[in-house]
């Protein structure tokens, strides 16, 4: 822990202009990032932070500069969000401060600005210059609304906050958009290995790395999916460069959308070999020929697929292919600053209650309520649970995980009895997790899904801005000071931002 680099912390400078009903017409943000002792992958997380400084929000006109400062302490490096989660901080922090001045409901000044939907027809420009295209946000944020009834949990907040004097209720309601790529065009590159054998099983190889994520499982219910088998009929084998080589990280959100479609585009080659050796076989056309429920159907005529394979082995028909993808339609001019490098967005929002004492600065998570946008899900459990893991991760980076380093630059909280980090304990009350009813992904992407490795963690932005929002409710309507509360919101900052507040 003393020696390994952590996430990129960032100072966050900002001027706003808005209108009556919290429009922004103009913002500018400096971001000052803590890099340590060396660059590492420090360039790159700035500029995804800046690309990300929009949010879900249109905002005409943006100045984002971004400093990278070296510093005597560890180099800190990549980690899930890539410089993005703070990006989105910075805009959301904006939007409840400009709240709080008009005395609105953050969740309505949050709506005045958000990107149109895609089926509006009014298609706005990111910062950056990439038309999104894809906009869903308003749609997703009024069903989570309605869902988990923000606007009725608000007054009964107020109300029991009336009734008690050193406990404080808050909630808030926060968006994600959140671009799938990598920042730099040529990662976004994949291939695979699928190799047929005559007694039916299918072995599998793949460019991308199994870390719990679910990866592999996914990529085997493709591959399974194309041959119309069932998954363990599957066999993935370890990656390897001597199998598929020049491999991209399993990065950036992106391992199953590269990977799962170099596996399919393999599978498939495959399968139209067997399809049109099968077919001539049996003097059928291609068309009738049918892979479904570990069978091939050609014609009034059904094999096991084993039994395929080995007609098509018999007749000298190659079983085995490579599949290769490169992610279209993107590209990025770093010098400029301009370009469209993101396939498209993933979309999602939290609604998190929380309560604070404000005798010790100790707070509870009471409730969240999340939708989240996986297009067609591949693996609805897969993507739930990686939802859920993200908002607690996302929840802990906001709210308890603290660095603190010495003078010399040696980090301080270099243990578990020193750096806390969410338990079981610490997860929700009542808990809320649902999919957005999609469609499917507006891009072509592997079967229409949408990624889920990092979108999820900025969902833990609501619990920020939920404890940011219980301070809110103990001020004076338009009397009290902003909490310009800072991340992370530990006990020892809540108390103190509320102390203060008292004393203003």
């Amino acid at each position: 822990m003393r020696i390994t680099g952590k996430r990129h912390d960032i100072r966050i400078d900002y001027r706003v202009g808005f209108d009556d009903q919290g429009r922004i017409r103009g913002v500018e943000f400096d971001h000052a990032l803590r890099c340590g002792m060396s660059y590492d992958l420090s360039k790159a997380v700035a500029e995804r932070a800046v690309m990300h400084a929009d949010n879900a929000y249109a905002i005409a006109n943006m100045t984002i500069t971004s400093t990278m400062c070296k510093t005597n302490t560890p180099s800190n490096t990549a980690f899930r969000g890539f410089g993005g989660p703070q990006g989105m901080m910075g805009i959301e922090r904006v939007l409840d401060h400009i709240a709080h001045d008009l005395g609105l409901d953050p969740f309505e000044v949050r709506q005045a600005n958000f990107y149109p939907d895609h089926d509006s027809g009014d298609h706005r420009t990111t910062p950056y210059g990439q038309v999104v295209k894809d906009g869903i946000i308003q749609d997703l944020t009024k069903r989570l609304a309605e869902s988990s009834r923000y606007h009725d949990r608000r007054q009964e907040i107020a109300a029991w906050n009336r009734d008690h004097d050193h406990f404080s209720r808050g909630i808030a309601l926060t968006p994600v958009k959140f671009g799938i790529s990598f920042n730099k065009t040529m990662l976004n590159q994949a291939g695979a290995l699928v190799h047929v054998y005559t007694d039916g099983s299918v072995m599998l190889n793949h460019g991308g790395t199994e870390m719990g994520q679910g990866l592999f499982t996914k990529v085997k219910q493709i591959t399974a999916s194309v041959f119309g088998l069932t998954a363990d009929r599957i066999r993935t084998t370890p990656t390897h460069t001597g199998k598929v080589p020049n491999t991209s990280a399993t990065a950036a959100s992106s391992g199953t959308d590269l990977n799962g479609m170099a596996a399919h585009i393999a599978a498939t080659t495959i399968k139209d070999r067997m399809a049109e050796h099968l077919a001539s076989l049996y003097q059928q056309p291609v068309e009738t020929v049918i892979f479904a429920d570990n069978h091939v159907t050609i014609g009034n005529d059904r094999l096991s697929f084993a039994e395929a394979a080995n007609l098509c082995w018999q007749g000298r028909v190659s079983l085995s292919s490579t599949g290769y993808y490169a992610t279209p339609d993107i590209h990025w001019d770093p010098i400029k600053g301009k370009g469209e490098p993101f396939y498209y967005f993933a979309y999602g929002a939290a609604v998190t209650e929380v309560m604070v004492d404000l005798l010790t600065g100790e707070s509870r998570l009471l409730a969240v309520d999340i939708l989240h946008d996986a297009g067609l899900s591949i693996n609805p459990a897969i993507d739930l649970g990686q939802i859920e893991g993200g908002y607690i991760q996302g929840m802990g980076w906001l709210t308890m995980e603290e660095l603190v380093y010495g003078q010399d630059g040696r980090l301080l909280t270099h243990a578990p009895s020193t750096y806390k980090i969410p338990a079981c304990s610490d997860r929700p009350l009542q808990t809320a997790i649902n999919l957005y009813p999609s469609g499917g992904n507006l891009s072509a992407t592997i079967m229409r899904s949408k990624a889920v490795g990092e979108p999820p963690l900025m969902l833990g932005m609501s619990a920020f801005f939920a404890l940011s929002d219980a301070l809110v409710q103990r001020g004076k309507p338009n009397k009290s000071p902003y909490p310009d509360l800072d991340a992370p919101a530990t006990a020892e900052r809540l108390y103190m931002t509320a102390k203060h507040m008292r004393e203003k």
